[in-house]
C-alpha cells in the first residue's frame, strides 16, 4: 500500500501535491475519458482518490502485486462516479478485490423445478451488497475493448444503496423518481428490442440482461462515450447528467498537457 497512504489514516484533508506529478500524469493518460474535467475539479477527484484508499482495504487475489499505479487508476474511476456526490456514498463496506484479468466466480441456482444447478460463471468482476468490489486488472493493451470494469462495479454499489440492483439508485435531492423511471423504462425496452433485432448499438448488449445492468452499462458510456448517449438515449443521459453531478458531453476537452 502506498506510504504517503497510510501516513494521512484518520486526516481529513489529503494532499495531491504529495502525490509526485509524473505518477498522476502517468495514471491520467491510461484514463483518457478524465479529459473532460476542468482543472479544479481533477484536483479534487484526486484528493477524493486519495482518500477513498486511505478508507477502503484493497487486496490482490491470484499472486496479483498491487503497485501504486494499480491503486491510483482504481481510486480515480471510482470516485469519478462520486465526485459530486460524496465518497459517504461508499459507505458500510472496505474491500476491493484486484484479480489479473478475468475470474471465476461458482454459481448455485434452483430452476422451477427445484433442481440445484452448481456452474462455474467467468467475469470480468462483480459487486457485493454489504461486501466487496472484485474487479479484474488487464495490462494496458490487453483490456477487453468497449467495456470499463471499474465504473460497472461502482456503479452497482451506488444501486445497492437503498437496497438490491435494480437499476435504481438512491436519488439526489431534487431528482423525481417518477422521472428517472419513466426515462430508463423507455430506454430500457427500446435498447432490448435492437439487441433483439440484432441492431448494431452504442451501449454494450450485455446491458439488456436487466435493468440494474443497463444502469451499471448506461454510466459507463455516460463518461466513455457521452455525445452518442446523449444523442441515442437523451432522457437517460439527463437523467445521469443530475445524478452524477457532470455532464461529459457538453464539456471543454482539456488537452493532456493542461490537465494540472
Amino acid at each position: 500500500m502506498l506510504k504517503w497512504i497510510q501516513r494521512w489514516l484518520g486526516l481529513e484533508r489529503r494532499d495531491p501535491a504529495e502525490v509526485p506529478a509524473e505518477q498522476w500524469d502517468r495514471v491520467e493518460r491510461t484514463l483518457p475519458f478524465l479529459d473532460f474535467l476542468t482543472p479544479p475539479e481533477r484536483t479534487r477527484l484526486r484528493a477524493l482518490a486519495l482518500e477513498f484508499l486511505a478508507c477502503k482495504q484493497f487486496h490482490g487475489a491470484r499472486g496479483l502485486h498491487l503497485n501504486d499505479d494499480i491503486l491510483l487508476s482504481i481510486a480515480l474511476q471510482a470516485c469519478l462516479l462520486v465526485l459530486d456526490i460524496g465518497l459517504e456514498a461508499y459507505a458500510g463496506w472496505v474491500g476491493i478485490v484486484v484479480y489479473p484479468g478475468d475470474f471465476v466466480i461458482p454459481r448455485r441456482e434452483f430452476d422451477e423445478a427445484g433442481v440445484v444447478h452448481e456452474y462455474e460463471d467467468e467475469v470480468l468482476g462483480e459487486a457485493w451488497e454489504g461486501g466487496p468490489v472484485l474487479v479484474a486488472w488487464f495490462d494496458e493493451g490487453a483490456h477487453p475493448p468497449g467495456v470499463n470494469v471499474v465504473i460497472h462495479e461502482f456503479a452497482h454499489k451506488l444501486d445497492m444503496e437503498n437496497g438490491g440492483v435494480d437499476g435504481l439508485p438512491r436519488l439526489r435531492a431534487g431528482m423525481s423518481r417518477s422521472a428517472w423511471a419513466a426515462a430508463f423504462g423507455e430506454a430500457f425496452d427500446a435498447f432490448c428490442a435492437e439487441v433483439e433485432r440484432g441492431v448494431e448499438t452504442v451501449i454494450d448488449p450485455y446491458a439488456a440482461e436487466d435493468p440494474g445492468e443497463f444502469f451499471a452499462v448506461v454510466s459507463e458510456t455516460f463518461f466513455e462515450c457521452p455525445a452518442p448517449l446523449r444523442d441515442r438515449f437523451p432522457a437517460v443521459y439527463k437523467q445521469l447528467r443530475l445524478f452524477y453531478g457532470l455532464d461529459p458531453a457538453a464539456a471543454t476537452r482539456y488537452p493532456h498537457g493542461d490537465r494540472a
